[in-house]
Parts: C-alpha cells; sequence; structure tokens
C-alpha cells in the first residue's frame, strides 16, 4: 500500500527527514563555515550572502536527489549508491582540500602585494546595500577611490569566482543521509511522500546553513583590524582547507 502524504506514516517520514537534515548540516561545517569565512573576506553583504549560500545548498541537496531517483528507477541496490555516496564524499574532501589550499595561497601572495608599499594605510567602507571593504593605500601621490563589489581589482576576482567553485563543490558532495531517508517511501510507490521527505531535508538542510552562516558572520564582523583584514581571503583559504582535513577524517 502507497504511503499517502497526510498519513502519520508520511508524517513520521518527514519530521525524521527534517531531523536528519538538521543534525547533518550541523555537524559538518563544511556546509557553513566556508561561507561565513568567504563572506568575511569579500565583505558580502546579508543577501549576498544568503543568497550564494542558499544556492549552493540547494545544489548540494539536488546532486544526492538526482542520483537516489534515478537509482531507484534503474533498480540499482541501495548499497551501490551508498558506495557511489561515499566516492563523491571522499572526492569532494580532496577538491574542498585543494580549493582551501590555492585560496590560501592566493590569498597570501594578495595580502603581501597589499602590504608591499610600506607607509600604506586602511580605510574601512560600508556601503549602502551592508557591503564592508577595506581601501588600502598610500600617500606618495594621488589615488583613486573607486567603489567596485569588492575590494580592489584582485577582490572583485575572488567576488566573482569563488561563490561558483563553492557552488560546484557543493553540487558534487553528497547527502549520504538522504539517500535510505528516500528508499521507504519510493518503494512503496508513492511519489507525494517521496517528495515530502526531499521538500523537508532540504529544508533543514538549508534552514541550518543559513543560520549558522549568519551566526558566525555576524561574530566575524566584531573582529576588526585593518593590518589582519590584508589576510582576510588567506584566513578564508585556510578555514576551507581545514573542513576539507575534516571531510577527509570523516566529520
Amino acid at each position: 500500500m502507497a504511503v499517502e502524504l497526510g498519513s502519520p506514516e508520511a508524517l513520521t517520514l518527514c519530521v525524521t527527514a527534517f531531523t536528519v537534515g538538521a543534525v547533518h548540516t550541523i555537524l559538518g561545517p563544511d556546509h557553513y563555515v566556508p561561507f561565513a569565512a568567504m563572506a568575511r573576506a569579500g565583505g558580502w553583504s546579508v543577501p549576498r550572502t544568503l543568497a550564494v549560500t542558499t544556492a549552493c545548498g540547494l545544489g548540494h541537496v539536488a546532486g544526492s536527489v538526482a542520483i537516489g531517483l534515478v537509482g531507484l528507477g534503474l533498480g540499482v541496490a541501495v548499497m551501490r549508491l551508498e558506495t557511489l555516496e561515499a566516492f563523491r564524499g571522499d572526492t569532494a574532501g580532496w577538491l574542498l582540500i585543494g580549493f582551501g589550499l590555492a585560496y590560501f595561497v592566493w590569498g597570501l601572495v594578495r595580502a603581501y602585494r597589499t602590504g608591499s608599499g610600506g607607509s600604506g594605510h586602511a580605510h574601512p567602507h560600508v556601503h549602502a546595500d551592508g557591503t564592508l571593504h577595506t581601501h588600502e593605500h598610500d600617500h606618495h601621490g594621488e589615488h583613486l577611490h573607486v567603489h567596485q563589489a569588492a575590494a580592489g581589482a584582485a577582490g572583485g576576482q575572488a567576488a566573482v569566482w569563488t561563490p561558483w567553485i563553492m557552488f560546484l563543490l557543493f553540487a558534487f558532495g553528497p547527502c549520504e543521509p538522504l539517500i535510505p531517508l528516500l528508499m521507504y517511501p519510493a518503494a512503496k510507490a508513492s511519489p507525494w511522500a517521496v517528495a515530502g521527505v526531499v521538500a523537508a531535508f532540504t529544508a533543514a538542510t538549508i534552514g541550518t546553513m543559513l543560520a549558522a552562516v549568519l551566526v558566525l558572520r555576524s561574530g566575524a564582523q566584531l573582529v576588526r583590524h585593518p593590518r589582519l583584514d590584508r589576510f582576510a581571503h588567506a584566513f578564508a583559504g585556510l578555514a576551507i582547507l581545514a573542513c576539507g582535513l575534516l571531510v577527509k577524517a570523516g566529520l
């Protein structure tokens, strides 16, 4: 007998999916630490931070949903799907490590170039949309203060490519608990119950990501020092690298 969407059985499945999604997300710092770190480094506004985090969260869940539904449609055993998800998780960990390391090195180079002027100093600026950046210069000659989406040309480049890279990494990264949750309603031939489980898991995952990112972002915004701000991108890369290492360690 199919599981009806409004039945107690379906409600239990949805509540379980919501709970598992929230716990799975909060126990995985890679779901929120990179976004808070990049938001701090790039001076992202709250709307931009929420948009990037939501997009990456949707990509994260959608990848596993697609694999799960295709696998179920083809009759692939759940153990094979879980093996595939484990492979994706292992690869995603290495990709996070590689991206974090490259971003860290780039941040160090940028910080060195920014501070090589010797007598330079910085002015923090807050824009109308809440975006904050630090404008650094010296007084050896005239300088232009052009307000771009991020601080400086190099910062602008980072503002463009880091969210896209994170989206690709999250779309590739698996949601391991989701596949087993889909099995029971799928076996009962209940597409509406499957949709309910996916919706509950997605809402919990993205909601928890957004809450954690906003809390960390608010705390990071309190730490302001011009000399340390030069290394904001390097710190963000280090945070992503650490998350990749945690994923490889099984967290």
